[in-house]
């Protein structure tokens, strides 16, 4: 997505531009999906029935009409424990600093827009059912400091692609505000659990849903995250001062000078500055980088070369602020964060492509980057001449994937994206996804055949896929029994033979683990009759009875129509770092649960991908 130039006052100086560029953020997300994607009529969802609040696995349900109390959460990436508060103590802050009336009306004095043109907080997001997005009621009549408790509770990033695709968009859809919250609390929420999924740039949209003149002291604290992760410090300058007056974090000290600095005003930066150095605001590489920050402004005077030995682990701070200065970090201090913060760096508008490269293959994985995104980001790597090597080798075979003389020629090329395992590269599939759905149904092996399936369903090519069902009879050996699961889960309607005796072959070729990832599949969907499913099931060592409270939770949460819900929900019971430690009766419960509330499409995807990935 290409975004709007800030506003001309934080322009002043080539560097200072730079750290401008991505303010604002008012266009809707790109779509993940390829057109066409889901748009069959969907099921009516069920009657709503008596509301009953969700619970994560394992944890006691809470008495009726208790609201939940949420624990105390540290950031994402804070800037230092010692230095920044935590999310719970902000709200302390605000009662501590609470606004006059008269500086209420001093700050509404301030709006330009009238009370018409103000944005509520009873419905927040940029995404409406006209945009792909849910209904207004998709999490139906939830308790908010329920929800936001599962939210809290998901460690990000999750196993599924596709699950966390589906997530970003319930979490993007202008649904209702939840009965027992505060809307800016709301919009904070969705934001903070964005960010951990590495959906930076969405993170923004969801902070900026809400008027300034109404964020909350958490709403204030996420911000600080959400524009330092999509490394934008001068997206801080107009919270500045609002924040400046409920919260003590450092981070928003700081902006005293930052502010000042992008807007050519040296001499309030440098004093701020030098003030913030004798109070100890923040010390070392912290300070050093937010020194040339103020540096990069108009009529600057300072010049900071910044070292990082004897940093020993990555902050929001110094990545945001780095990454703004297009100061390289380095790689050894990646491995002390999650893989999210690759996917921020993925999409940093201050780097050059080959710096964006290993943040880019990991966005796609995870679901931040679709496969066109991807295909574009080796495109324009290829067009600045910034590759050489096994990457210029990569870009090659993409180019020959889509535009080989033949279809030898182009699944040739795929195979350099695919590897040689059994068990192809996933971020591979994805790239080749578009090239896969536009080859011809033609002879092929059977390992090439699987993987051509499976990459156009990574993008949700379901379609063209299903073309791949009539060549099943010419396939052999472990290729031809994946091509086959794949179709019998991912297409949009049976177009291969799907029975008990199928299944156990498939199990007999390809092992008991994924045997009971397509049994879990194929029940969900309704695909194997409950008795053929409950036998299958018992036979291989797999429960498809609501055994937890989390199971219960999804199913419940289905019954009722509530489809962001179930999509929060899914995420919970998917939570892990790989497909092996995913038990399949959870891939039943969420497969199910899609199935039931009229998301079928991406119920087949989850359970494609399991199919490809377990």
């Amino acid at each position: 997505m290409r975004w709007p130039r800030a506003n001309a006052k934080w322009a002043l100086g080539s560097f200072a531009l730079a750290l401008t560029l991505p303010v604002v953020a008012q266009q809707a997300p790109e779509s993940l999906l390829p057109p066409g994607f889901g748009d069959a009529p969907e099921a009516p969802a069920p009657q709503p029935a008596r509301p009953a609040p969700p619970t994560t696995p394992g944890a006691p349900a809470p008495a009726p009409g208790t609201p939940a109390t949420p624990a105390p959460v540290p950031m994402v990436q804070p800037l230092d424990p010692a230095l920044t508060a935590a999310l719970s103590q902000e709200a302390d802050n605000a009662a501590e600093d609470e606004l006059t009336p008269e500086e209420i009306a001093a700050e509404k004095a301030k709006y330009d827009l009238p009370d018409s043109a103000r944005r509520s907080l009873d419905r927040i997001g940029p995404l409406t059912p006209q945009t792909r997005g849910f209904e207004p009621d998709a999490f139906g009549n939830e308790q908010g400091q329920y929800l936001a408790a599962l939210m809290r509770s998901i460690h990000a990033p999750i196993v599924s692609r596709w699950a966390s695709i589906l997530l970003r968009r319930a979490l993007l859809s202008a649904t209702d505000t939840p009965r027992g919250i505060n809307g800016a609390d709301w919009a904070a929420e969705r934001a903070w659990l964005l960010l951990r999924m590495g959906e930076a740039d969405s993170a923004r949209m969801m902070v900026q849903s809400v008027d300034p003149d109404r964020y909350s002291p958490r709403l204030y604290a996420v911000a600080m995250e959400t524009y330092l992760a999509t490394a934008d410090p001068a997206g801080l300058c107009p919270l500045s001062a609002g924040a400046l007056r409920t919260s003590k974090a450092p981070g928003w000290d700081m902006t005293r000078a930052i502010c000042p600095a992008l807007s050519g005003d040296q001499g309030s930066a440098s004093g701020a500055l030098n003030q913030a150095q004798r109070r100890g605001v923040v010390r070392g590489i912290d300070y050093r980088l937010a020194e040339k920050v103020v540096g990069t402004g108009f009529n600057a005077r300072r010049s900071v070369n910044i070292e990082w030995d004897g940093v020993d682990r990555l902050t929001a701070w110094r990545f945001g602020l780095a990454t703004a200065l297009n100061v390289e970090i380095p790689n050894d201090l990646y491995a002390t964060v999650g893989p999210h913060v690759r996917a921020w760096e993925a999409r940093a508008p201050a780097l050059s492509p080959m710096r964006r490269r290993p943040g880019a293959d990991i966005a796609a994985r995870l679901g931040v980057f679709s496969s066109a995104a991807l295909v574009g980001f080796y495109s324009q790597l290829d067009s600045e001449g910034d590759s050489s090597g096994e990457v210029a080798d990569r870009i090659d075979a993409l180019r020959t994937a889509f535009a080989g003389n033949t279809v030898r020629d182009r699944i040739g090329a795929m195979r350099t994206w695919w590897g040689d395992g059994a068990r192809s590269d996933y971020v591979g599939l994805i790239a080749t996804a578009r090239a896969a759905a536009a080859l011809p149904v033609a002879q092929a092996d059977g390992q090439d055949a699987a993987n051509l399936v499976g990459s156009m369903l990574t993008a949700g090519y379901d379609r063209n896929a299903a073309r791949w069902a009539r060549a099943i009879g010419q396939l052999d050996g472990d290729g031809a029994s994946q091509v086959w699961a794949l179709l019998a889960a991912g297409a949009p309607s049976p177009v291969v033979d799907i029975s008990s005796s199928r299944v156990s072959s498939y199990i007999d070729v390809m092992g008991a683990d994924k045997g009971r990832a397509l049994i879990a599949a194929l029940a969900g969907l309704s695909r194997l009759s409950p008795q053929e499913a409950g036998s299958l099931a018992q036979d291989n060592g797999l429960s498809l009875a609501a055994g937890s409270r989390w199971a219960r939770a999804i199913g419940a949460a289905a019954q009722r129509g509530e489809k962001a819900t179930v999509a929060l929900l899914a995420a919970v019971g998917m939570q892990g770092q790989d497909w092996s430690g995913l038990p399949a009766t959870h891939l039943y419960h969420v497969v199910a649960a899609l199935h039931q509330v009229g998301l079928d499409p991406e119920a087949r995807m989850i359970a494609a991908e399991a199919i490809s990935r377990s």
